[in-house]
């Protein structure tokens, strides 16, 4: 009996490396003829008596209203240029990044093959961090003065956001700008229905990144960070049904365990023993779980509402 269990497992688990093999090859026969500009250079190397040129050929990056004594401003200001110089340093070869991001889109394209390859900008914005990479169809823009390294000196932000400033989160950055355009906004308004939004997220990250990108670096997570919640997954799922959170739809919710933050808030003592997001965290449990029940494509995922995924998906956390 045991040899018959054994040999069973022995075959699927050939036949899930074939499935996958198979599907790695037909990612890697996707062409993709992917384009970057170096919008960071051409600004910052362009002399100041040149401005209505590059305002012209690159008019989406200078929205209307502005004096063009801004742009000169910060043509000129040294402030500005010493930022440029660090992300000239960082990346003055941005090949494997454009590599990556070939790797990236040849896996979009096989499971979503409507997309149109986007444009890539790179660029020196303003530090936001909300907003460090921006897809918008035809359009790729990437703020490389995020990703400067989560010690660099001109980071004066929180240590939960700076260790995500570093280069190997350009490209889970880059899967969650997309993602937002894949996925619909929830009609419901309730925790479930946030925990699955981010699930959905974070499993498009699973299937679009390469292997070399582990949980924590799909998260933003320290590898203390993630095995924190892995081994408090079932306590977790627990308090959040006790406290019958999935169905509430209090706003403060989402700050407290969906939002990053330096800690969930539990209002317990193991707050502070705690990373931030722990409920997008569960979401992509959620997620995965349904996933692993399930046959449906990324796209059909993407527009599924959460009470069908959650109440599919035989979630039950790990003990």
């Amino acid at each position: 009996m045991k040899t018959c269990v054994f040999s069973l497992v022995l075959l699927f688990f050939f036949l899930s490396c074939e499935t996958k093999n198979k599907t790695e090859k037909a990612v890697e026969a996707i062409s993709v003829d992917l384009k970057v500009v170096r919008f960071d250079k051409i600004f910052f190397e362009t002399a100041p008596e040149d401005l209505p040129k590059i305002k012209k050929e690159f008019p989406f990056f200078f929205p209307t209203g502005n004096d063009a004594a801004v742009w000169l401003e910060k043509m000129q200001n040294p402030l500005w240029r010493e930022l440029y110089s660090e992300v000239q340093k960082k990346f003055s070869n941005f090949d494997l990044y454009k590599a990556e991001l070939e790797g990236v889109f040849k896996h979009i394209k096989y499971n979503f093959p409507k997309t149109v390859t986007p444009k890539v900008y790179t660029i020196v914005a303003e530090m936001d961090y909300n907003n460090k990479v921006i897809y918008a169809d035809s359009l790729l823009i990437i703020s490389l003065e995020m990703y400067l390294g989560k010690e660099h000196k001109f980071y004066q932000f929180p240590n939960y956001l700076k260790q995500n400033f570093e280069p190997r989160q350009m490209m889970p950055d880059v899967v969650e700008s997309f993602a937002r355009r894949q996925i619909p906004p929830s009609i419901e308004k309730n925790f479930l229905a946030a925990m699955i939004y981010s699930g959905k997220q974070l499993y498009l990250k699973d299937k679009l990144l390469s292997e070399d990108y582990t949980d924590a670096d799909k998260i933003g997570y320290t590898a203390e960070q993630l095995l924190w919640c892995q081994e408090n997954e079932s306590y977790m799922w627990r308090y959040f049904i006790e406290d019958q959170l999935l169905y509430n739809d209090d706003p403060k919710l989402i700050p407290r365990f969906i939002s990053p933050a330096p800690f969930s808030k539990f209002y317990l003592e193991i707050d502070n023993e705690s990373p931030g997001k722990v409920g997008a965290w569960i979401g992509w449990q959620i997620v995965r779980s349904y996933m692993k029940n399930n046959e449906v494509s990324l796209p059909q995922l993407m527009q599924m509402s959460a009470k069908e995924i959650f109440e599919k998906s035989n979630y039950k956390p790990k003990k």
